[in-house]
């Protein structure tokens, strides 16, 4: 695993030490399985991982804003933006002695 951050070849990797596939086998699984999570959060659903924790889309309504340099207002259009909320078995993993 790389230092300080785990990549898909991290993931691939752990696929096919811990259950046996190929390599080949194991970076599909890890794109399907990505790519299943990307549709599912472009088509408007939510997605929650058991233990793990969910994503949820939220909508931004548009605002006015303020550039910090200059005090100028500008509008910031509606948007659409991702958030992700650990589990609370998650948090406890991570905060763990």
């Amino acid at each position: 695993m790389s230092a300080d951050t785990l990549t898909r070849s991290d993931l691939a990797d752990a696929i096919k030490r811990d259950v046996g596939l190929s390599g080949n086998d194991s970076a599909k699984l890890v794109e399907q399985i990505l790519a299943a999570i990307s549709d599912a959060l472009a088509s408007g659903k939510n997605v929650k991982l058991s233990g793990f924790g969910t994503f949820v889309l939220r909508d931004k309504t548009a605002r006015i804003g303020r550039n910090p340099k200059t005090g100028v207002e500008v509008p910031i259009a509606p948007r659409r933006v991702l958030t992700f909320r650990a589990s609370e078995m998650l948090r406890d993993r991570i905060n763990a002695p």
